[in-house]
């Protein structure tokens, strides 16, 4: 808009007494307007141009140029400095109405969800829990409100596959566990403000609550059979040691994942491991066939008992039962010959008795 300023001055300056650009008339140095030439036409050549009154010419109307300057301003801006006009009061008072009332709307009210917890901190110092739903607090910077998590199952791992985490058994063998801490934020307020890193704390409670606990266990133990006991123990040291530190945090179970040997000794372990696995299957065998001849004697000792306890009652009729039994398994496996019937030769012809006969052939069809 400067530069149309300029135009605007210099037409004024040209044209404002109708003189040429030098200061004088288009014709000459008087006042009066010149005499067109004799020929009619102009300097140039072309025809004379018709004034208007007061000797202006149509073409440098002055009002009509301060007009088209004075347009152009409004169209594009005021002040002729190259910047849109400045807004109108009501517009500031309006706009500055509506960002105080979405500053007071986003910082005073509050929406919970049911999983979660507000804490409320009124410069910098812990002032309320807001509980589940809509709340409204003070506006910020006086009031903040941190949204808590508090049903969500929080993980921390210790010990992988590339990172090893040595540990010294009861038995002075050395393992390798990698272990897993599920914990949830039981109070926002002190797990916010008692303690500086909470998971870190954490992590460092777990490592020093399981050394505790392998450091009393065998290497077997803690590979084998016993793994439930070292979780539950590490797991009831841990919630102590949290508890005391007031973190605001509930365990939800500790896992062990892996416990094995350190990788540099594993193959022979896993050798030693397959000799004491065969040592006791020996071992198992032994065992078995230990109680199967104590049943065994166990059961023949009780019916000599129960034979005992017939006999005192008729102890001619239990000789003669017991006679009985013992030729009927004595004769039942050998060749024998029964005579009975009294005057009959005694004379048996034991090798034709023993022959075995010859097979019946069938006659040829």
């Amino acid at each position: 808009m400067s530069i149309l300023s300029g135009l605007g001055a210099l037409g004024r300056g040209l044209f404002s007494d109708n003189k040429g650009p030098w200061g004088q008339a288009p014709g000459g140095s008087g006042d009066e307007p010149p005499e067109p030439p004799a020929d009619g036409q102009g300097p140039w050549g072309e025809p004379p141009k018709r004034r208007g009154r007061g000797g202006k010419l149509p073409g440098g109307n002055v009002s009509s140029l301060d007009d088209w300057i004075a347009r152009s301003k409004q169209r594009f801006g005021g002040g002729g400095t190259g910047f849109p006009a400045q807004p109108s009061g009501n517009f500031i008072k309006y706009g500055l109405l509506a960002v105080v009332a979405l500053w007071l709307v986003f910082t005073t009210m509050h929406r919970i969800a049911p999983e979660e917890r507000g804490v409320v901190t009124r410069f910098g110092r812990y002032s309320s829990t807001l509980g589940p739903g809509i709340s409204f607090t003070l506006p910020a910077p006086i009031d903040r409100v941190q949204k808590i998590d508090v049903e969500n199952i929080r993980e921390i791992n210790l010990g992988s596959a590339s990172e090893e985490t040595l540990m010294l058994t009861g038995d002075q063998n050395i393992i390798d566990i990698a272990y897993q801490v599920r914990w949830k934020i039981s109070d926002p307020e002190l797990f916010l403000f008692e303690l500086a890193q909470p998971e870190e704390t954490i992590r460092q409670v777990a490592e020093s609550a399981m050394r505790q606990v392998v450091a009393n266990v065998s290497l077997q133990g803690a590979m084998g059979n016993q793994r439930g006991i070292i979780e539950a123990r590490v797991e009831e040291e841990m919630q102590q040691t949290l508890n005391a530190y007031r973190a605001g945090v509930i365990l939800q179970g500790v896992a062990i994942r892996q416990a094995d040997p350190p990788a540099a000794v594993n193959d022979a372990f896993k050798e030693v491991t397959a000799a004491q696995q065969e040592a006791e299957s020996y071992v198992n065998q032994a065992n078995a066939y230990a109680l199967q001849l104590k049943q065994k004697a166990q059961g023949e000792a009780g019916a000599f008992d129960r034979i005992y306890e017939q006999y005192k009652l008729a102890p001619g009729v239990t000789k003669r039962r017991m006679y009985y039994e013992t030729m009927e398994r004595v004769l039942q496996k050998v060749d024998k010959t029964i005579l009975e019937a009294p005057g009959v030769n005694s004379y048996l012809p034991l090798n034709d008795l023993k022959r075995t006969p010859a097979p019946v052939r069938e006659p040829a069809q």
